[in-house]
Parts: C-alpha cells; structure tokens; sequence
C-alpha cells in the first residue's frame, strides 16, 4: 500500500509531474493578459474613465510578463536549454512555440507599446536629471529626442496600432495557455474546447482586478484622491467580464454532468473529496460567487465612495484568490486521477525545495519588485499630479 494514493494508480502517476510552479505559470501570464486587456479599453475603445490606469496597466503588464517565463525555466531540469526552441524550432510543439508568443507580445506590442507612450517623458527626464540617472533615460531615448508635435502625433498613431495588434496577441497569449491543457486528449479534466476561451476569460478577470488593487494602492501611497469614475468603471467592466466567465465555467460544468462520460464518476468523486476546498469552497463560493455579489450591489445600489473602496478591495483580492483556485484545481486537480479511473494520489506541497512554497513565494512576491522599480524609473501619474 502507497501512502496517499487510493485504488490503483500507474507507478508513473503516483508523482505529480506537473507541481505548483506550472500553476504559477497561467496565473501570472493570465494577469498579463488582463491589464493589457484593460490598457486598450483607453486607448482603443475610447473609454475616458479609466484614464488614469492605463500607464499602470501597462507597466502592470511589463513587471508580470518579465516574470511569467520563470516558473518554467525552475521546472525544468536544464533551463540552459530552452535557448533550443528558438534556434530549432518545432512547430508541431504547443509549449515549444510558447517562446515565439512570449517573444512577440514582449518585444513588438508591450515594450514598443510602453516606449511609445513614455517617450516625451523619457526624453525630459534625459535633459533634466544628472549624473547615472541620466545616463539610463539617455539610452532609453534610443537617439530619438524629437518632440515636435508632428513626432508626437506620429507615436500616438504608431501607439494606437501597436494596442490594436496587442488586443489579439493578449488573447493569443494567454488564450494559447488554455489550448496547451484543452488538447492534451488523453487528459478528460483537461480536455475541453472551452478550456482557452474560460482561461482567457479568467485571465481577464484576474489582470483586471489586479489593475485595480495596485491603483487603489499607489493612489494610497501618493497621498493622492483616488478617481471614483475610474474605480466604478473598472468595477462595472469587471463585473461584466466576470459574469461570462461564470457562465462559461458553469457551461463546461453543465455538459460535462449532461454527457456524463466514463471519466464523470471519477471527476465527480475529485470534486466532492480532494478538490473540494479548493473548487467548492476557493474557487466556487469565496473566490466567485462573493465578488459577484460585491459588485453586483454596486450596480444595483449606491454606497458611499469609503463603503464601496471597501468592496471592491474585498472583490478583487477575493476574485484572485479564486482565479489562482482554479488555477491549482486545472493544473493539479487533473493529475491526482488515475487514467485508468480506478485511482487517486495526493499532492502535498514542499517548502523550500526547488519547485516549492519557498521558490512560489518569491516568484509571486517579484513582479510587484519590478513594478516598484518601474513606477520609480517611468512615473505613470499624470503630470499635474507629480509636479
């Protein structure tokens, strides 16, 4: 008798090969997704109130996208390898062509995106700062210094095109992270041609509601008010997107009960055992249904802007709290079953190994280093704010 595993299990399903760090991999590329997502809303479709996040969401994107990779380099066994998908590169691969979509969405869209719109700024901080500081927004100009109103309109139609481009490369980004766990056939958690649309979805929700964390939190460290029009528009577009990805969610539940296939009786029995806290109770009821009704009241009633702060901080942290729930239940839910259904294993997670708490923790803790340092390097305040 294998201590942890129930029934009969193959010798290799007994391990997890997949731990926490590959859940840390779609949650953090999701978040990515997600600001960018909520960037566009500005600067495509015109929507004024959110102004004030859209270089934050931005910068947001660049500190979370600098981290995504990272989890899958610790995976892996030579991380001094993954330089051979770029240079023999396979197509027929879904993970191998990750670094061709990482590559693109980094380079093309988000960076040429950020430069784009912090170039007047990057060139003053050249010709106004000394010493080493000038040194680092002197090379970040890349030799163009012209601010001329013609150059200006020339980065914000380039800028404009830029998100265009972007608006699908988040979708693929991310919407590519669902395909890799909906293809894997032989896998019937995973299996799902809803599988991308619902981790795109979430993604969504996730960058959304971390966008406005971090704005309620940086306006809290400026010492500066807080834009209520912007907080209830981005409240009304997350409850709104979090709505179809509920829908979505219960649509896959609702099928796969209604088809109720040989692989149903063993999923159902994950569910009401194993991944009960983590789906039930996380991801279902304190990570869903909760900030739906948190926001739904703000759509229904009017509460005080300090009553309705409150709210949608306890939304947002409970939605990613869920968003990574879900996460964990897709990435290890779908490994603690045998294939041949007649077993099930145990995960418990280490602390200071290398795929562990400790390596998690520090992993989910760098991006927001980052962020720090970006704030720092290209402030994304508006300009009547910070003089």
């Amino acid at each position: 008798m294998i201590p942890g595993v129930d029934g009969f299990m193959y010798p290799n399903e007994v391990e997890l090969q997949w731990s926490l760090l590959i859940v840390l991999y779609p949650y953090i590329t999701g978040l990515v997704a997600g600001a960018f997502i909520l960037a566009s809303l500005e600067r495509v479709f015109k929507v004024e109130a959110v102004r004030p996040t859209y270089r934050l969401a931005l910068l947001t994107a660049l500190a979370f996208l600098l981290v995504a990779p990272l989890p899958l380099q610790l995976h892996l066994g030579h991380p001094e390898r993954s330089i051979e998908m770029y240079l023999t590169p396979h197509r027929s691969s879904a993970m191998a062509m990750f670094g061709f979509v990482y590559l693109w969405y980094l380079t093309v869209v988000l960076l040429l995106e950020i430069w784009l719109e912090f170039r007047a700024d990057i060139v003053r901080m050249a010709q106004t700062t000394k010493g080493l500081t000038r040194l680092v927004y002197k090379a970040l100009t890349l030799g163009s210094e012209n601010l001329s109103p013609a150059a200006r309109r020339i980065d914000d139609k380039v800028g404009y095109a830029v998100t265009v481009i972007g608006i699908p490369s988040a979708f693929l980004l991310h919407g590519y992270v669902g395909f890799i766990f909906g293809s894997i056939k032989a896998n019937p958690w995973w299996s799902s041609p809803l599988m991308p649309i619902v981790f795109l979805f979430s993604a969504m929700v996730s960058g959304i509601a971390t966008v406005l964390l971090l704005y309620m939190a940086s306006m809290k460290v400026k010492k500066m008010a807080i834009d209520m029009r912007c907080l209830d528009t981005i409240a009304k577009y997350l409850f709104y997107t979090f709505v179809i990805d509920f829908t979505l969610e219960m649509l896959d539940l609702i099928h796969r009960t209604y088809e109720a296939d040989e692989s149903f009786r063993s999923l159902d029995f994950m569910v009401h055992t194993r991944l009960w806290g983590s789906q039930v109770i996380l991801q279902i009821l304190l990570g869903t249904l909760v900030p739906l009704v948190l926001l739904a009241a703000n759509q229904l009633w009017t509460f005080s802007e300090a009553k309705r702060r409150a709210m949608y901080v306890i939304a947002c942290g409970l939605t990613l709290v869920g968003i990574f729930a879900m996460r964990w239940n897709v990435v290890i839910g779908g490994q603690l079953f045998s294939k041949s259904f007649l077993g099930y294993t145990t995960y418990k997670v280490e602390f200071a190994a290398r795929e562990g708490l400790l390596a998690a923790s520090a992993l989910m803790l760098l991006p927001f280093v980052i962020f720090i340092v970006l704030v720092k390097l290209l402030p994304p305040w508006p300009e009547r704010e910070t003089t």
